[in-house]
């Protein structure tokens, strides 16, 4: 794939050839959102507080009788009831923080950057290195580039200058490829790369993503495909398993952990698995198993939909009455 690339006025200078499995990975909305929602949650302090009955101050002593004073039943200044008492459940300091894998994360980057490459959302600008630290000359690059709204800056690595020059526009911010995440990605419309924060990108994920990085391939027209003609074109429309990663499969997000932490990330890696085999990794049960059969036959690779694959997992149930 051949991204143009830009200079300073917004004029093409060249083109440059980025790699496929980094600039070309199919969108993966579940993937993002869990991604997204663990960033929001890491950035929660969780330090919030407020005192029960047993730590305001005050007296034990009963406030009033227990009959006879014409007022309701009260047996300490301390409770929630009263003002200055105990705050009833109230909060208490805990930590919010939700781990993901780093496949995970670098995965999801990789499905919003490619996004915004379809959606024409994503600039390839050389000479953003000498550009001074001045507001003038940072608003001068944008309206060269014809951006408007919010929109995220991207070098090679942490520069002062482009960070001084960029600092006081409205809804710019500047990151360098070594930090670059999800949260930052999906906040800003636009994406500006540096020719070097590119190659840097490519150098860190490069090979994250193994699966086809062409959506349209591993797209199954049953539909046009007569019950005669099934067998025959099962081999042509199917692709090879290695080829197909398990994010292609729309599974559940439980079920896809499960997969990704087992260290499974295509198609083929489940064919050479059991049925016990899958079972014993944690957290996948039958209600996952049974998912993850269904999905496989829709996309043919068992038996009883299109393109059947012989495999381990096929006649997983056969293997396990045998034994």
């Amino acid at each position: 794939m051949k991204l143009d690339i830009k200079d300073k006025t917004g004029s093409d200078v060249g083109q440059m050839e980025v790699r496929d499995d980094v600039f070309c990975v199919p969108e993966n909305k579940d993937l993002v959102h869990q991604v997204f929602v663990s960033q929001l949650a890491n950035k929660r302090q969780g330090t919030a507080k407020t005192k029960n009955r047993s730590e305001v101050s005050g007296g034990g002593a009963k406030p009033r009788p227990q009959k006879h004073s014409g007022q309701s039943r009260q047996g300490s200044i301390r409770s929630p009831l009263w003002i200055g008492g105990g705050r009833a459940f109230g909060p208490s300091p805990r930590s919010y923080r939700k781990k993901i894998p780093k496949n995970m994360r670098r995965l999801a980057i990789l499905s919003l950057i490619s996004d915004k490459v379809r959606n024409g959302d994503f600039v390839l600008i050389d000479g953003v290195d000498d550009l001074p630290g001045r507001t003038k000359a940072a608003v001068g690059l944008l309206g060269g580039l014809k951006v408007s709204g919010s929109a995220l800056i991207v070098t090679d690595e942490a520069k002062a200058e482009t960070v001084r020059a960029f600092h006081n526009v409205k809804k710019v911010q500047t990151t360098h490829a070594q930090v670059l995440n999800a949260l930052d990605l999906v906040n800003k419309n636009k994406l500006i790369m540096t020719v070097d924060a590119v190659k840097r990108v490519e150098s860190l994920w490069g090979g994250v993503y193994r699966g086809s990085s062409q959506p349209e391939l591993i797209e199954l027209k049953a539909e046009s495909i007569t019950e005669e003609t099934h067998s025959d074109q099962a081999d042509t429309n199917v692709p090879e398993p290695k080829d197909i990663s398990l994010g292609d499969l729309e599974l559940s997000s439980r079920t896809l952990n499960c997969l990704a932490g087992a260290g499974m990330v295509n198609v083929g890696d489940i064919l050479e698995k059991s049925k016990s085999e899958l079972l014993e990794i944690r957290n996948f049960g039958e209600k996952s198993y049974s998912e993850l059969q269904e999905k496989l036959e829709g996309h043919g690779f068992l038996s009883g939909g299109a393109g059947t694959q012989s495999g381990k997992l096929a006649n997983g149930a056969d293997v396990e009455e045998d034994r």
